[in-house]
Parts: structure tokens; sequence; C-alpha cells
């Protein structure tokens, strides 16, 4: 039986996009705010500019997204590691897709990975290929949200 080893990720957002007049109206105020952690740089961002935020800054659909790529790639990469697959080179072009309703409410709806891996001549192809699947079974991104995340992977000897 495995056990439940929990960990906590404390983060501060705090909303910096008041303009002086408060949530006074709608229009009234900036969708700006920062995401902290101690000893982390700071992050500036916004809504998506679709809702009032600033286009210079990350929002959160595009922080969900980078999430779940982020955290296969370096799944990914572990397995790669301990199965002797020599990454090389990983870069990732990943897409969400989110509805939104006409009340104005709504959900990603799958979010499509798209890596690109270049692995050393003697690696094998085939197994780096296959290791994606299990680098997407162990994402604890992947594993939290209920949308599907397909990936589409491209690995290329180099």
């Amino acid at each position: 039986m495995m056990t439940a080893k929990p960990h906590l990720y404390p983060v501060e957002i705090r909303w910096t996009g008041n303009t002086g007049q408060g949530t006074q109206r709608y229009q009234a105020y900036d969708r700006a705010y920062t995401i902290t952690a101690t000893g982390k740089p700071t992050i500036e961002a916004s809504a998506d500019p679709a809702f009032r935020g600033d286009k210079t800054k990350y929002n959160p659909e595009e922080l969900l997204v980078a999430s779940l790529s982020s955290c296969h790639m370096l799944w990914y990469l572990h397995l790669c590691a301990e199965s002797q697959v020599v990454v090389t080179h990983y870069v990732d072009y990943p897409v969400g897709t989110l509805l939104e309703t006409s009340d104005g409410r709504g959900q990603f709806t799958k979010v499509l990975l798209r890596p690109a891996v270049t692995i050393t001549p003697d690696s094998d192809q085939q197994l780096a290929v296959d290791l994606h699947q299990q680098a997407h079974k162990q994402c604890f991104i992947a594993n939290s949200v209920n949308f599907p995340v397909p990936c589409n992977p491209s690995v290329h000897k180099g």
C-alpha cells in the first residue's frame, strides 16, 4: 500500500490594478497582479486581453498551459535519463483550447502538447517516443485536470 506524501506550494497573488477607484466600475480597474514565492523572482501577470487584460503579461490560461507542458517535460527528461536516452534538445509548442460560453463562463477542453526532441544518434528512438506516454502518466499537473492532454511528440536523432 502506497502512502500519500503531501507537498505544499505557498504563493502570494497580489492584485496591483487599483487605479484609484478600486472596483467601482468594471472598466475602472486594471487586471494586473503579481505572483510571488519565497526566494523567487516575481511574475507580473494579468487577464487575457480578451478579458480586459494586459497583452504584455502572462495570463492564467497561459500559465496553466505552461504548467502542463513543463511538468511533462521534467518527467520526460527524468525518464530518459533513467533509460539511457540522451536528450540534447527539447522544445514544446503546446496549445490550450478554452471554450467560452455565451454567459461569459468557460473551461479548457484540451491542451495539446507538441514536444520536439533531439536525441543522440546512439539513443533508442522508439523508446524516446514511448517515454512520452509514461511521462504523461507521471505528470502531477496532467493528473489534476479534468480535460484531455494529448501529446503529439516528434523525436529526431541529432
